[in-house]
C-alpha cells in the first residue's frame, strides 16, 4: 500500500494565527498535480502540537475531502496521551481516512515496551481496519519504539505493516528490516537520506514522507520513482539538485548576543514555511512558540533557494505556474522578506 512520496503537509495560517483553509485547499491541489502518492495531514510539519483537537480533526478531514481518490490521506493522530490518540485516530477512520501516523509519545518518554503495549497496540485494536504507521523520531520525542517491539506489533496486528523511520541511524533501519521481514514497509522520515535508505539492500525503504515536497513535490516524487525503478544515475541527479532544499529543513546559525555567541536552531517547519512565504505560496506564520527566523537564518534559506533556481529551475517552476508568481523577483526583491525575520 505504501510506496512513493507522501508530503508531510504544512498547515497554512492566517496572519492572526487562524487556519487558512482556502490556502490549504490550494496546497492540496498543488500536491495532487505533482503526482504524490498521498498527504500526511497534521504531522509535526503541520504544527500538530499547537492545533486544538477540533482544528486537528478539521484539517485532516479537509485534506481528505479535497484530495479525494487522487491519493492516500494519512492522519497525524499520534499523541503522548493514548486516549487522545485513540479518539483522533477513530475520528479519522469514521470519516474515511485510510491511514494514521502515530509519533512516539513525546516528553513523558515511555519505554519501547510501553510504547508497544500501552500506545500502538490499544490503537490497533480500536481501529483494526485502518493502517497505522508508527513514527520513530527520538531526536524530537525523547522516546523510541525499537525494532524488536515493532516486529512484535507487526506479528500481532495486520494493520501495523509500515514505519516512518527518522532515527537517522542506518543500523537501526537494518535491524528493523531483519526483524520485520521483507514485506514490511519502511518509509524515510529524512529527505536527505531517502536515496541511501532506498538503495541500501539491508533497508530497502519504499519511499518517503517528505518535508521538501511541500515546495518541490514533482521532483521528490520523481526521485523516489526512479530510485525504486533502479534508475539510480537519473535519481541521483535529482537528489543532488534537491540537496540545497534538503539542507534547510533545519537551519543552524550562530547568533551574536550581549553575552557572546549563541547557537540558534530553526526547526521544522519554520524554514519551510519561511521559504513558502517568500515564494508566494499559502503558508502564513508558524504558531507560537515557533516564531521567525533570524536574518542569518533567512540568508541560508535564500542561498539554498537561489542555488536551486539558478541551477535547476525546473524544480521550482511548478510553484511559479501554480501560484502565479515570479520566482526570480521573489528571491531577489527585498520587499518580499519583510516580516520574515526578527
Amino acid at each position: 500500500m505504501f510506496s512513493g512520496c507522501y508530503t508531510a503537509l504544512i498547515t497554512p495560517m492566517l496572519p492572526d494565527g487562524g487556519l487558512d483553509l482556502d490556502g490549504l485547499s490550494r496546497l492540496v491541489e498543488f500536491q495532487a498535480a505533482g503526482g504524490l502518492r498521498g498527504l500526511l495531514a497534521v504531522g509535526t510539519t503541520g504544527e500538530s502540537p499547537t492545533l486544538t483537537w477540533d482544528e486537528h480533526n478539521g484539517v485532516v478531514l479537509h485534506v481528505s475531502k479535497t484530495l479525494g481518490n487522487r491519493g492516500i490521506t494519512i492522519a497525524g493522530s499520534g499523541s503522548n496521551n493514548t486516549a487522545e490518540a485513540i479518539r483522533g485516530t477513530e475520528h479519522a477512520w469514521r470519516h474515511g481516512v485510510q491511514a494514521a501516523l502515530l509519533v512516539d509519545p513525546y516528553y513523558n518518554g515511555p519505554s519501547s515496551l510501553e510504547i508497544r503495549r500501552e500506545y500502538i497496540a490499544p490503537i490497533a485494536r480500536n481501529v483494526p481496519g485502518m493502517q497505522l504507521i508508527p513514527y520513530i523520531i527520538p531526536g524530537r520525542t525523547g522516546a523510541q519504539l525499537l525494532p524488536e517491539d515493532l516486529a512484535m506489533l507487526n506479528d500481532e496486528f495486520p494493520n501495523v505493516k509500515c514505519v516512518k523511520e527518522a532515527t537517522g541511524n542506518l543500523d537501526n533501519m537494518r535491524r528493523t528490516r531483519a526483524c520485520c521481514g521483507k514485506d514490511f514497509v519502511i518509509l524515510s522520515g529524512d529527505d536527505d537520506i531517502t536515496f541511501e535508505m532506498m538503495t541500501d539492500p539491508a533497508i530497502r525503504a519504499a519511499g518517503v514522507i517528505s518535508v521538501t515536497s511541500n515546495i518541490a513535490p514533482a521532483a521528490v516524487q520523481k526521485m523516489v520513482e526512479l530510485t525504486a525503478a533502479g534508475k539510480l544515475a537519473e535519481a541521483g541527479r535529482i537528489r543532488d539538485a534537491l540537496k540545497p532544499l534538503f539542507g534547510i529543513i533545519t537551519v543552524k546559525t550562530t547568533e551574536d548576543t550581549p553575552y557572546g555567541p549563541a547557537a540558534c536552531k530553526a526547526r521544522n517547519p519554520l524554514a519551510t514555511k519561511t521559504l513558502m512565504r517568500l515564494l508566494g505560496m499559502p503558508s502564513g506564520p508558524c504558531r507560537r512558540p515557533l516564531g521567525r527566523m533570524t536574518p542569518k537564518g533567512l540568508e541560508v534559506v535564500l542561498a539554498a533557494a537561489k542555488q536551486v533556481w539558478e541551477k535547476n529551475p525546473e524544480i521550482l517552476q511548478p510553484v511559479a505556474d501554480a501560484f502565479d508568481v515570479d520566482i526570480d523577483e521573489r528571491l531577489n526583491d527585498p520587499k518580499f522578506r519583510e516580516g520574515l525575520t526578527y
